[in-house]
């Protein structure tokens, strides 16, 4: 690090559990965002802020007014630009130290088994639960850890997948992709505002101790929360033999 990152990230070497070890692992690591919305939002700048050093943002949408409220990395000029684009530009210019990479398209099957090995961890801030798995099977696929979150009206959920330990439960583990799902979306049903960014923000803490090395993430643990009411549980979840992702049959296994 020069003086600057050192000045910079000063806040974060005086705390004995990061110090300049662990902040150099952030400037070395390559995050992969998917979803530059509500999650992804305060989640990016989190990370940019810290110093993660690359950080790949993928979203295939444009920013809209009604994003406003709560996408706190887009601006009121950036109506009708893609997503991606305006949260580099944001980025940028919180930190201009670090690599923003913006891929305007949609994370699909194909793209993520191409640009998943290697990565450090992945960001699953998406709206959609076909993505949510598409994205889980990548990470598991290829050992990626990955921090998924999610957030409708004032409940939120979050939860860390760390695939390079061999009894770590999967995203599918939890919600199988055959179960039946009933698709809404903050366009039907609303969201408060807040309650995206606690659970984006969640997501950046995660995603720095996964890298970082230190603490203790979410492994094995869902935790749930009613930003009504402002009430947290905790869930214990495990690897299910028979999940037809991770399980013995699983494409873990397939990549052995």
């Amino acid at each position: 690090m020069n003086d600057d990152q050192l000045l910079r990230y000063s806040r974060h070497i005086l705390v004995d559990e990061i110090g300049i070890e662990a902040q150099q692992r952030f400037l070395d690591a390559h995050a992969v965002i998917i979803g530059a919305g509500g999650l992804g939002a305060p989640a990016a700048m989190y990370l940019a802020a810290s110093g993660v050093g690359k950080i790949t943002l993928v979203d295939a949408d444009t920013v809209d007014l009604t994003n406003l409220q709560r996408q706190i990395v887009h601006m009121t000029r950036s109506v009708g630009a893609p997503k991606v684009e305006s949260a580099r530009e944001t980025l940028s210019a919180l930190n201009p130290d670090i690599d923003v990479i913006a891929v305007n398209a949609r994370a699909d099957a194909a793209w993520l088994d191409i640009n998943m090995p290697g990565k450090t961890v992945v960001l699953d801030c998406s709206d959609n639960f076909a993505t949510r798995h598409a994205i889980n099977a990548a990470c598991v696929t290829h050992r990626v850890p990955l921090v998924s979150g999610a957030a409708l009206r004032f409940d939120g959920q979050i939860s860390t997948f760390d695939f390079r330990a061999p009894d770590s439960p999967c995203y599918a583990c939890v919600f199988p992709p055959d179960q039946p799902f009933e698709e809404v979306a903050c366009s039907t049903m609303g969201v408060f505002a807040p309650t995206v960014g606690i659970i984006g923000a969640m997501q950046a803490a995660e995603a720095l101790r996964v890298i970082g090395g230190f603490g203790e993430t979410l492994a094995g643990r869902l935790m749930m929360l009613d930003s009504l009411r402002m009430e947290w549980n905790t869930m214990r979840i495990a690897r299910q033999p028979d999940c037809a992702v991770c399980g013995n049959t699983g494409s873990r296994e397939a990549a052995r």
